[in-house]
């Protein structure tokens, strides 16, 4: 009789197995194979009351496996979330980084930018390429200031460079405004020839009408024998309209 008990406790908890391992989720299908195992092996050791006992033993056998599992599981969910945090934290870190050096870009610029512009005011401010008498020719010592002037445009491409040519009171008024328009066209063609875009560049000749001094003299008319050069900047010219 012992014997038929056993047998039907064993087989009864072996058909309980994949019905529960069905209807349930994975915690449970651990407890209930740890209450199946558990029967099976409390029967064939202690028979009936073996099989009750090792049932509800191999339960909370089943539920610890399964908790275990549960916790190893949100383990790993919490160190990929952790290696996710850390990953975006350095990638902010990152990008906080290169903007503080895009903004120190920026304002190295704007001062090398004005500092050009200053030094390009320093080389035509008042800058006047003088010629001798009856000639149009641009001699040395004002080629090379010109070729200065011409490679600090190149630096600065929204600058323009206003040309003025004038001459002496010697001569006729026609042949003043001849010779001045000839003096005035020299300077803008060898800028050019630098590399210079004649867009850049303005050309306008007044004769012997603007001369330097009141007074005619030698020395005079060689300070009125010029191509006088001024520094334009358009973007600073329109927002100054702006202003106004």
């Amino acid at each position: 009789m012992k014997q038929h008990i056993i047998s039907a406790l064993v087989i009864s908890s072996l058909m309980m197995l994949p019905a529960m391992a069905q209807e349930r989720q994975d915690n449970q299908t651990e407890a209930a194979v740890g209450f199946g195992g558990g029967m099976v092996l409390g029967a064939v050791i202690g028979g009936p009351v073996g099989a009750i006992v090792g049932a509800f033993s191999g339960s909370l056998v089943g539920k610890s496996v399964g908790d275990d599992k549960h916790i190893q599981a949100q383990q790993q969910t919490l160190e990929a979330q952790t290696i996710q945090i850390t990953a975006l934290t350095q990638k902010q870190q990152s990008l906080e980084q290169l903007q503080a050096q895009y903004t120190e870009a920026q304002r190295q610029l704007k001062t090398l930018q004005a500092a050009r512009v200053s030094k390009l005011e320093e080389l035509t401010v008042g800058m006047n390429v003088q010629f001798r008498t009856g000639t149009a020719e641009i001699e040395q010592h004002f080629a090379a200031q010109l070729k200065d002037i011409a490679y600090a445009m190149s630096l600065a491409p929204e600058l323009t460079l206003d040309l003025s040519g004038y001459a002496d009171r010697r001569g006729s008024a026609e042949f003043n405004q001849q010779l001045s328009e000839q003096r005035v066209q020299a300077v803008r063609d060898f800028l050019i020839q630098q590399g210079v875009d004649g867009e850049r560049l303005t050309a306008s000749a007044y004769g012997a009408s603007a001369p330097l001094s009141q007074k005619e003299s030698l020395e005079g008319d060689f300070f009125d024998r010029r191509v006088t050069l001024r520094l334009q900047n358009p973007d600073a010219a329109l927002a100054a309209n702006n202003q106004q």
